[in-house]
């Protein structure tokens, strides 16, 4: 497993690659889980991957990319990869909340589990977990609460939400 660090305007962007895939993004200096899980210690180093990562998102950063094109791989549930396929599927500049995306996945009663794969979500930003706001446009936990995040990617998509 390799590593490398981001420097994004949000803070360092740590970003984990194991055998040619993108697994994990964490923010500044959060442990990786997955190396963590595996007892396994990532190594800094710029892999031609990870190198393309931080190109993308330079890109993304300067609103010059609105997806990404990467080899991206996590492990979780069925239900949670359904869920995260869901979220890559939110259009740049658009928002959904939890019950569209229960609704999206067939599942619409499942809106607190769809909150539980959002939290789980190992490549925020890539995967865009930040997409998903309030029913009422307020802004909803991410990335372990760091809800200053979440407002400064809805505010590069010029995505509107409300600030309780």
């Amino acid at each position: 497993m390799y590593y490398t660090v981001y420097t994004a305007p949000l803070g360092e962007l740590y970003i984990l690659e194991n055998e040619g895939f993108v697994i994990e993004v964490t923010f500044d200096g959060e442990p990786f889980v997955v190396s963590k899980q595996q007892g396994i210690s990532a190594i800094k180093e710029e892999t031609p991957v990870l190198v393309e990562a931080k190109k993308q998102l330079d890109e993304y950063f300067k609103g010059d990319r609105q997806t990404f094109d990467l080899p991206l791989k996590q492990a979780g549930t069925p239900f949670q990869e359904q869920v995260w396929a869901a979220l890559s599927a939110i259009p740049y500049g658009e928002s959904r909340n939890y019950a569209d995306i229960a609704k999206t996945i067939g599942n619409p009663k499942a809106v607190r589990a769809i909150g539980q794969a959002n939290r789980r979500n190992a490549l925020p930003i890539l995967v865009p977990c930040h997409r998903v706001i309030g029913k009422d446009r307020s802004l909803t936990g991410y990335a372990g609460s760091k809800t200053e995040i979440k407002e400064v990617l809805l505010e590069l998509e010029r995505i509107p939400f409300i600030k309780k």
